[in-house]
């Protein structure tokens, strides 16, 4: 019997044929990479193949890489192995990855969201006979609100600390949710200010995408200049020194996580706002549904509780163990 098309080892999602691994988590030949997020692309590859717009920002986070880049449905092939990016939906650059040998036909979709964020390629569904999912949020408590219900929060609650005197200081990750944040963020409210990490990300996509300008915080930066602006910054800068020169402020996190009570008193934020870069249960399921699909390999996340009800719902569901981080509500992907 010959083996799986796609199998999992300790290095990544491996093709044999091809001799390539889809994002691994240890230093291997040939690489293809879904997107910039640390646990996808990791330093230490020889070689790197992943979409055009996902080069320059995994060049700015891993250096001098050998890295080739291919378009939205480009088909390359390696030892009669088809393979192909289409967009995921889940940041700036990121992709799922179509491989067809002999008729057969999988897609790894790295991570992804349904939603059109307006920053990313929205998710495209790519029809296939085996699917290798995520389930970051892979049970039915998580249901997201529309994203221009979200930012209405936000951009209030921004407006509100201002009329107090306070300076807004909202927490998200450096690429993807810092972007998509400044792309919603009303600037009629204020002006925006971000942490280092942030404005180096940002200006590095922002020859792809219209964003607003921004200020970055700098050790010149007076807490005068802050009060009832807005402040972007990692989870990181939560509790640091970095943070203490801002005060009066108050702190907001914008994830997923967010939907569990208590996530903002466990993360010691003054307010949540549930806002994610991947799918809710309902987005997974319908995902999944539109492949047609027979066969679902879930990975990071809920995925015993997910595949245990895709195979009441009559897959054949199994879960299969990664690196990547999807599965702890402390990743700062979420």
């Amino acid at each position: 019997m010959n083996p799986p098309l796609l199998q999992f080892n300790d290095k990544g999602i491996y093709c044999q044929q091809a001799d390539v691994y889809l994002d691994p988590w240890r230093p291997v030949t040939n690489a293809i990479i879904t997107h910039g997020h640390s646990d996808h692309a990791r330093w230490g590859h020889q070689n790197y193949i992943t979409h055009y717009s996902n080069i320059p920002i995994i060049k700015h986070r891993l250096g001098d890489i050998n890295v080739s880049g291919k378009n939205w449905n480009e088909t390359f092939t390696i030892n009669g192995v088809k393979f192909s990016f289409h967009p995921a939906g889940h940041i700036i650059g990121s992709a799922q990855i179509r491989v067809e040998y002999k008729g057969e036909i999988w897609v790894f979709t790295g991570d992804y969201k349904t939603e059109d964020d307006g920053i990313s390629v929205p998710y495209e569904v790519v029809k296939c006979h085996s699917f290798i999912t995520e389930c970051t949020f892979g049970v039915p408590a998580f249901k997201w609100e529309p994203q221009a219900d979200v930012m209405t929060e936000i951009n209030n609650w921004w407006s509100e600390n201002r009329a107090e005197g306070k300076t807004s200081v909202l927490f998200g990750y450096s690429l993807g949710k810092a972007q998509r944040l400044l792309k919603n963020l009303d600037t009629s409210i204020g002006q925006i200010y971000t942490h280092g990490a942030i404005e180096n990300m940002t200006n590095i996509v922002r020859p792809m995408i219209d964003l607003p300008p921004t200020i970055r915080v700098t050790a010149e930066t007076k807490k005068e200049d802050l009060l009832g602006n807005i402040v972007i910054a990692p989870p990181s800068a939560h509790g640091s020194t970095w943070i203490r020169k801002m005060t009066p402020f108050v702190t907001g996190t914008a994830s997923g996580w967010m939907a569990f009570r208590g996530a903002r008193r466990r993360r010691a934020v003054d307010r949540g706002f549930v806002l994610s870069d991947h799918c809710d249960w309902t987005g997974l399921l319908e995902s999944i549904k539109a492949t047609g699909a027979e066969r679902v390999i879930c990975t990071h996340g809920y995925s015993d509780i997910f595949s245990r009800y895709l195979r009441e719902l009559g897959y054949d569901a199994r879960t299969a163990n990664t690196q990547y981080e999807g599965e702890t509500n402390d990743t700062e992907e979420s």
